[in-house]
């Protein structure tokens, strides 16, 4: 795994062979961040959560370029352990990796933040439900910045606050922002 950019820009990290995530390419990791950019201001130290993150690149990369806070949500202990071990390596303080279900986390949360991005298992059950549970929650808040990872058989355009459609690849993203 590696961090793109920021202050832990272009550390590389061993992923354990027996994760069972399926990790964000590089390419498109690296172009949606791009347009993230665009939309939030990093310098102004956004608060992000990382829904399914799996082996923590998403996270690490938000802590790379300014996030005030980032919370992880992932529930498979080898991934969990894996994103402890990094954190660990890197000497972040300002994470908090909850080991939990990311769906029973989005249901029973009471905090919001700015950026919520979420990169479910493409076969899990029930997936295409996920975006509108999360814009219908308590992660968000007018403004906040919503990223669902996805592949192509979905199209999500029809919910409230989508703003584009992003393809790198095989890669799909929806985007939205909470009304105002």
């Amino acid at each position: 795994m590696r961090i793109i950019r920021g202050k832990y820009g272009r550390r590389r990290f061993d992923v354990p062979t027996n994760i069972t995530a399926r990790p964000t390419t590089d390419f498109a990791r690296e172009n949606i961040f791009n347009v993230m950019e665009n939309l939030v201001d990093f310098e102004e130290a956004p608060t992000a959560l990382d829904l399914f993150a799996g082996t923590g690149a998403i996270t690490f990369e938000f802590l790379s370029r300014g996030c005030s806070s980032v919370t992880a949500v992932e529930k498979a202990a080898t991934q969990h352990g894996f994103i402890r071990k990094v954190a660990a390596q890197l000497g972040v303080d300002n994470l908090t990796l909850l080991r939990t279900d990311a769906l029973r986390f989005i249901t029973a949360a009471s905090q919001s933040y700015d950026i919520v991005f979420a990169d479910p298992p493409y076969d899990l059950p029930g997936f295409g439900d996920i975006p509108e549970a999360i814009l219908n929650s308590h992660l968000v808040k007018p403004g906040t910045l919503v990223v669902i990872e996805h592949s192509k058989k979905y199209d999500f355009s029809h919910l409230p606050g989508f703003t584009e459609h992003r393809v790198y690849g095989s890669v799909n993203f929806s985007i939205f922002r909470v009304g105002e």
